[in-house]
């Protein structure tokens, strides 16, 4: 099912989207528009934001406006925890600038014998032609429906283990959620669900229950990841195999930042896990051997790092002069025993010397030997090669030759 997110679609047969969240406070509007931009320039195509004061609420439509004014028009997404029936009445202009409104089933009353305040904020959906996230997380998770299903589970002849009950809530109040925004009057293609853990396996389990029972979009995500390497890891891991199932539509690493650290890195994770399950591509790929005791110069490392570098940061202007670079592959690699191999699989490769090698780097073009470079300028002399492989495969002027060609 494909849902309209100002403008982005999600879901269906639609490419997975990639989505990050500020951690500013919203009704900092300079600090806040500073952020989304960053992530937008990062590649985040839903930018989701914290919504939780009246102050917050009068900040959002300012925070859009300047961003259409500087030029950076990514959906911006209200994320309302126990207030978001109030703070969307009391001010529509935010209710009209926000994309998307996310509802956490867990802290609304929905279930109660009366949800008003989770039928408030459908309506407002409704009014103002808004789809919503219905975002169940464990660590909030509707604890009546949760103790009502425990019961259930313990009068039952086969009982569940107390894990499989509470995923089965899980699932359960997201579906219930969404089938109750339906009943009110939302169309089905303005529904998304997350159903956040922060256990890989879990995750996994808890997503193919979810997938299973619905044909709702669904939003991919462990609900706080951690921080560094097992931050990464763990996001990689989990989403991952539900990927290559089939599984998600949209993608968050809800990776913890260092301490004034790059908040962009969350997007880059989930970029990086798009790529290399080959589902999308958004910038080229730099394949680099671990290093050996072949291996025991530095120099491949600092020029894969380099080139890595140097690919990133030209992206922003290739991106609009050169379609399909993204896809690039390029191989740098430490010395003789695959060097050669892997640098033919790519695009463009260097194979550099290693211990005790003769000091010449054979350079691959589209599997073929284009030259052997030599002496002190290696580094200039790839880069030079690798910017006019790109200005020759991917330039308008390819494009010309083989439209004239036909």
């Amino acid at each position: 099912m494909a849902v309209n997110v100002g403008g982005v679609m999600v879901g269906g047969k639609h490419p997975i989207v990639v989505q990050s969240m500020t951690n500013t406070d919203t009704a900092d509007t300079t600090s806040t528009v500073n952020q989304v931009m960053q992530l937008a320039r990062a590649g985040s195509e839903l930018v989701r934001v914290t919504v939780n004061t009246e102050d917050a609420a009068k900040a959002v439509p300012r925070i859009v406006d300047t961003l259409d004014k500087f030029g950076v028009h990514v959906p911006i997404i209200g994320d309302f925890h126990y207030n978001g029936h109030i703070l969307l009445r009391k001010y529509p202009e935010c209710a009209r600038a926000l994309a998307k409104y996310r509802i956490n089933p867990g802290n609304v009353n929905i279930g109660r014998k009366t949800d008003d305040n989770f039928r408030t904020m459908i309506e407002a959906a409704i009014e103002f032609d808004k789809p919503v996230r219905i975002g169940v997380n464990w660590g909030s998770l509707d604890q009546q429906l949760l103790t009502r299903m425990m019961d259930e589970n313990a009068a039952s002849a086969h009982p569940l283990d107390a894990r499989e009950v509470t995923l089965n809530a899980i699932v359960a109040s997201g579906v219930l959620s969404a089938q109750a925004a339906e009943s009110y009057g939302l169309s089905r293609d303005k529904i998304i669900i997350s159903a956040k853990v922060s256990g890989v396996p879990d995750l996994i389990d808890v997503y193919r229950k979810l997938g299973a029972q619905c044909d709702y979009a669904l939003h991919l995500g462990l609900t706080e990841a951690g921080m560094g390497a097992k931050g990464i890891v763990a996001t990689a891991a989990a989403l991952s195999v539900l990927l290559q199932e089939g599984i998600g539509d949209t993608i968050r690493a809800s990776l913890t930042p260092a301490p004034n650290g790059d908040r962009t890195e969350e997007v880059l994770v989930s970029q990086q896990v798009l790529q290399s399950l080959e589902l999308r591509s958004f910038t080229p790929q730099v394949t680099a051997c671990p290093g050996c005791g072949r291996t025991t110069s530095v120099f491949f490392q600092e020029l894969a790092e380099s080139i890595q570098g140097y690919l990133r940061a030209q992206m922003p202007v290739w991106k609009g002069r050169y379609a399909g670079v993204e896809e690039l592959k390029v191989a740098v690699m430490g010395c003789v025993v695959n060097g050669p191999g892997e640098s033919k699989h790519a695009n463009i490769g260097i194979s550099l010397p290693g211990t005790f090698e003769e000091p010449v780097a054979p350079v691959y073009v589209d599997g073929r030997l284009f030259r052997t470079l030599r002496g002190d300028g290696i580094v200039q002399e790839f880069t030079d090669i690798l910017n006019s492989y790109v200005e020759r495969k991917y330039g308008l002027g390819e494009v010309a030759e083989t439209a004239g060609g036909h």
